[in-house]
């Protein structure tokens, strides 16, 4: 019985995990174009996408949780179980690509202040880091999935990371469309 609701639980976590990353991409695609939604209903639009910026946040903190719950819940693929090495193998991957994920997360972070999650018409070009990088908080958080995934050791988790490049790059360039 507990073997059975151990899978069904990995299940349940898996499917909460891909449909949150959807719904963290769709709230966040609405969230970033502000300037054309204004358009459409006024002053009203930076409301709206600041609501969609915040709900697309908590979506990612829920497939943190998902990429946390799947370490005592993984799915029963015996490959996918664990990398094939030892773990401090992993735990050093992760390490070394947490030191540019960590200072572009929160560098970007810190430069943006509250733009971060509070769309705005006043709000002005960033300095700082986004003087070098364009999206280094998007660059920072790619790299993090792939943090969790080695401090997790996770093979699966690490294939899974790999859904996020598609998705960070489609919000960096529809970011850019709402800036030009």
């Amino acid at each position: 019985m507990i073997y059975w609701m151990n899978g069904m639980i990995a299940w349940i976590n898996f499917g909460v995990l891909i449909a949150s990353t959807i719904v963290f991409t769709y709230f966040y695609l609405t969230s970033v174009r502000p300037g054309d939604l204004e358009r459409k209903m006024g002053e009203r639009a930076y409301r709206i996408s600041t609501a969609n910026r915040i709900v697309s946040a908590l979506f990612l903190a829920i497939a943190v949780a998902n990429y946390v719950i799947y370490i005592f819940h993984p799915l029963r693929i015996p490959a996918l179980t664990r990398f094939p090495w030892p773990y401090w193998v992993s735990a050093l991957a992760g390490g070394i690509l947490a030191i540019p994920s960590i200072y572009l997360l929160g560098r970007g972070t810190i430069d943006a202040g509250k733009g971060s999650l509070i769309v705005s018409k006043d709000q002005k070009p960033y300095g700082g880091i986004y003087n070098s990088i364009r999206h280094p908080q998007a660059a920072g958080e790619l790299i993090c999935w792939f943090v969790l995934a080695f401090f997790f050791n996770s093979p699966f988790l690490a294939i899974y990371s790999v859904v996020w490049i598609p998705i960070i790059i489609w919000i960096s360039l529809a970011e850019e469309k709402d800036l030009i």
